[in-house]
């Protein structure tokens, strides 16, 4: 989800709730404590160098169970941050403590933003020898002596 799409969703909301990859919510109390711009400027691992852009939100609760942050008060504050760091308009990722501070992609579900799972992946798989996809194998292309190891008595467990 893009920066302009969250403002989009704010001006349509009542109320701001993040769902978390598991269906629980981030408490209703938590804080808007940073919101930047990231870069990483990086070599995968075939040796091509790359860079990456994104908007992060953080988000921390503490134990002020009566705050809430309105829709108008979040899009002021992107709205400031936009102004005052140049913010362009990119991908969001967003920081929230669990175990430790996990760092999550953003989606809207028509009610909820809702954070989603991010993975790693091998960014250069062609210079490293990994399938791009997994090889599919035909069972019943198994060859005769394979079949027989695997029959009781076969010898194979």
């Amino acid at each position: 989800m893009r920066l302009s799409q969250v403002k989009t969703q704010l001006q349509n909301i009542g109320e701001v709730r993040f769902k978390l990859p598991n269906g629980s919510y981030v408490p209703q109390h938590f804080h808007v404590t940073e919101i930047g711009s990231v870069s990483k400027h990086f070599i995968d691992c075939g040796g091509k160098v790359r860079t990456d852009n994104a908007i992060n939100f953080q988000l921390w609760e503490a134990n002020d169970y009566d705050h809430r942050i309105a829709p108008s008060k979040f899009l002021d504050i992107i709205n400031l941050s936009e102004n005052i760091l140049g913010l362009e308009d990119l991908e969001i990722e967003v920081e929230y403590q669990s175990s430790t501070i996990g760092k999550y992609g953003l989606d809207f579900d028509g009610k909820d933003f809702v954070l989603t799972n991010t993975h790693t992946d091998c960014l250069a798989k062609d210079n490293c020898g990994v399938p791009v996809e997994k090889i599919k194998r035909n069972l019943a292309s198994i060859t005769e002596s394979a079949e027989s190891c695997c029959t009781p008595g076969g010898g194979c467990c």
